[in-house]
């Protein structure tokens, strides 16, 4: 897995645990997010990742 693909997993896992409402487990959600941040990823690319993923 590249940085790319890590920070859209990432992206993925934190739209998908639905915030609050916890619909998740929130390990993946961490496990996801670090994996991209150990890739280099920063939490700004995983947010405008966020961002690109719920205006598609």
């Amino acid at each position: 897995m590249d940085r790319q693909q890590a920070t859209e997993a990432a992206a993925r896992a934190v739209i998908e645990h639905g915030g609050p409402e916890c619909r998740t487990d929130p390990r993946t959600v961490t496990d996801a997010m670090n994996a991209a941040l150990d890739l280099g990823a920063t939490h700004g690319d995983i947010e405008a990742e966020m961002k690109r993923q719920r205006g598609a």
